[in-house]
């Protein structure tokens, strides 16, 4: 099997992309594994399907599977990419228009250079949205991570997040709560993590280690939990600056009751041909 595809990025956070609207994809588990093994595949954090609609009121479809095969719900930095690749083939234009997620649907905004602005939906925190066990809705959770009590927030964003403030970023033990976090018993299907180092009121450092990925260099639903999280216990305004180790995106919200909205960049690496 010959399968073309595109590589792309959004500030570091990297995706193949595979046209799916005329033939499904044809990849079992395993075969994406091995697609996004950076050894001996091509490499991704997530692979994104390109599909038709199946709601009237959208443009397109996509699909997301992280590295290890599993299904996503949502990626913030990987619609952008969707929308910039649709752009480029000539199949959007100008202004808004709405693309289906696994999750639902989002809208789409191009902007200039690249820049791709997107309707997340408003965050929810009920504790089965994401899903997590939990007995009600609260700003913070303490929960058990390997015989230690960590307090963390909890948001949706498509997907299930759980946002840890800690004093610098740069020094966080990403690499070990991460997955500890991701595999807590309080998140029976596994949760992102973010790693949020409050700067202001209008700026955040963040790290994410992404569920069945791993830590990436961004993380575009990861940076608009952690703004949900921050400005809900009114720690940050509407807007606020969000720096990952590969860029910077721009999150606007303006509390319950208000969608969310995520600006950033998009970049075409390479086209290749994956021999299965």
């Amino acid at each position: 099997m010959n399968l073309a595809f595109t590589k792309m990025h959004g500030i570091g956070n990297d995706f193949v992309i595979i046209d799916c609207r005329r033939t499904p994809l044809a990849l079992d588990t395993a075969a994406i594994r091995r697609l996004g093994d950076r050894h001996f595949g091509v490499g991704f954090d997530q692979l994104l399907t390109i599909e038709p609609a199946r709601d009237v009121r959208c443009a397109f479809a996509y699909g997301i599977w992280n590295t290890d095969g599993t299904r996503s719900g949502q990626c913030g930095n990987g619609v952008r990419c969707v929308a910039a690749w649709l752009a480029r083939a000539g199949d959007l234009g100008p202004g808004g228009v709405c693309l289906e997620s696994p999750s639902g649907i989002v809208s789409v905004e191009l902007l200039d250079a690249g820049h791709v602005r997107v309707d997340m939906g408003e965050p929810r925190f009920a504790p089965p949205a994401l899903p997590m066990d939990a007995s009600h809705e609260q700003d913070r959770y303490a929960i058990d991570v390997v015989g230690r009590t960590l307090e963390i927030g909890a948001v949706s964003m498509g997907n299930p997040h759980a946002v840890l403030e800690v004093d610098d970023v740069a020094v966080a033990a990403v690499n070990v709560l991460g997955p500890q976090i991701e595999h807590a018993a309080a998140f029976p299907r596994g949760c992102n993590v973010g790693f949020a180092q409050v700067q202001s009121r209008s700026r955040i450092a963040l790290r994410v280690w992404e569920r069945g990925v791993g830590e990436t260099l961004a993380c575009g639903s990861g940076a608009c939990a952690a703004v949900a999280v921050l400005r809900r216990r009114g720690q940050v305004d509407a807007q606020v600056r969000v720096d990952l180790p590969g860029g910077s995106l721009d999150i606007a919200w303006e509390g319950a009751g208000h969608p969310l909205w995520m600006s950033g960049p998009t970049a075409f690496v390479f086209e290749g041909v994956w021999h299965e």
